[in-house]
C-alpha cells in the first residue's frame, strides 16, 4: 500500500492597519510558521480597498521570516488592468511565490455593488490570464463548495471555475463550510466538469460561534443546526474554546481519513485555534500530540461534544 504524501498546511491573515496590529499578525505568522506552511495569504478590503496594507503587511512578514512563504491576494475590481498587474509584480518583488486570484467584493461583502473599471480585468479568469502571462508566481483561484451568494446556477459556477483553471490557475482554495458532505460532493461535480486542479478545502475554525453564524450567512456558507445546538450548551458552560477546538479538528481528521492531504485555515489573525488543530493533525514536531485526535477532559464536555 503506498505511503499517503505528507499533510499541507496555509494560513490566511488579514493585513494590519497599525502597529498593534502589525504585532498581532507577527504573533499569528509566528505560531503558525513551526507547521512549515504551504504559505501564508494577505488578504486585502472590499472593492480593491487596502491594497497597500497588503503589500506592506506582506513585506512586513517576509522581512521579519525570509523564509517564509508568501501570497498575496489580488482582485479585479477598483483598479485598471494595468494597475493590477503592477500590483502584483509588487508582490513578488516583495517574496511573493503565490498570488490568491478573486474577482473581489463590494464593501457589503458577497453580493455587494461591486466598483467596476472598465480598463480593468471582467473577471476572475481574466486576471489569472494576465497574472500567467505577467508573473511566475503560482495561481490560486476561489471555489465554492455552498453557492456562492451571486450563484448564476450549478452549470455556469462550474464553467467558471473551468474557465479560471483553464486559464492557468494551479490550485482551488475553497470557501468555508461546516458540513464535509458538501466539499466530497463539489469535488465530485469538478471533476465531472473536466477540471483537475487540487482542490484544497478552507477550514474556519470556530472562535465566535454567533459570528461566524453571521459572516457564513453573508458569504453563504451554511451552519449545520448540530453546531448551534452544541455551542449553545458549551458557552452555557464555559467550554466553548474547547468545543470549537474539538469540532475543527474532527472535521479536519474525517477530511484526512478521506484522502484529504491539504488545508487551508483562515485564522482571522488568531493562530490559537488552528495551531490546536495543527497539533491533532500531528504536524507540531515541537509539540506532538499523541493518539488520535484533541483529548478533552471531563465527562460534561464528552455530553457537550457528542
Amino acid at each position: 500500500m503506498p505511503t499517503p504524501a505528507p499533510l499541507q498546511v496555509s494560513f490566511e491573515v488579514f493585513p494590519a492597519s497599525s502597529d498593534i496590529g502589525m504585532a498581532s499578525l507577527q504573533r499569528c505568522v509566528d505560531d503558525v510558521s513551526r507547521f512549515k506552511p504551504r504559505f501564508v495569504s494577505v488578504t486585502h478590503g472590499a472593492n480593491g480597498a487596502d491594497k497597500g496594507k497588503t503589500l506592506r503587511s506582506l513585506s512586513a512578514l517576509k522581512t521579519r521570516q525570509t523564509a517564509l512563504p508568501v501570497a498575496g491576494h489580488l482582485t479585479c475590481v477598483g483598479a485598471s488592468a494595468a494597475e493590477t498587474l503592477a500590483q502584483a509584480k509588487a508582490y513578488e518583488e516583495a517574496g511573493a511565490r503565490w498570488v490568491v486570484a478573486l474577482r473581489g467584493d463590494g464593501d457589503a461583502g458577497a453580493g455587494g455593488s461591486v466598483a467596476e473599471d472598465l480598463r480593468g480585468f471582467q473577471n476572475a479568469a481574466d486576471l489569472v490570464s494576465g497574472l500567467r502571462k505577467d508573473t511566475r508566481m503560482q495561481i490560486a483561484v476561489a471555489g465554492y463548495p455552498e453557492p456562492h451568494p451571486e450563484s448564476g446556477g450549478e452549470a455556469a459556477d462550474f464553467d467558471h471555475l473551468k474557465r479560471k483553471v483553464d486559464a492557468g490557475a494551479d490550485a482551488i482554495i475553497t470557501q468555508f463550510f461546516f458540513d464535509n458532505d458538501d466539499f466530497y460532493r463539489y469535488v465530485e461535480n469538478c471533476r465531472k466538469a473536466g477540471i483537475d486542479a487540487p482542490i484544497i478545502p478552507g477550514i474556519m475554525p470556530i472562535r465566535d460561534f454567533a459570528k461566524t453564524a453571521r459572516f457564513a450567512t453573508r458569504c453563504g456558507a451554511s451552519v449545520p443546526l448540530r453546531l448551534l445546538e452544541r455551542f449553545a450548551k458549551a458557552e452555557e458552560r464555559g467550554a466553548g474554546h474547547e468545543l470549537a477546538l474539538a469540532v475543527c479538528a474532527g472535521q479536519c481528521d474525517e477530511l484526512r481519513e478521506q484522502g484529504v492531504r491539504s488545508f487551508h485555515f483562515y485564522t482571522l489573525n488568531d493562530a490559537r485555534l488552528s495551531v490546536g488543530t495543527c497539533q491533532a493533525l500531528g504536524l507540531d514536531p515541537v509539540a506532538p500530540v499523541d493518539g488520535d485526535g484533541i483529548n478533552v477532559e471531563g465527562k460534561e464536555l464528552e455530553a457537550i461534544c457528542a
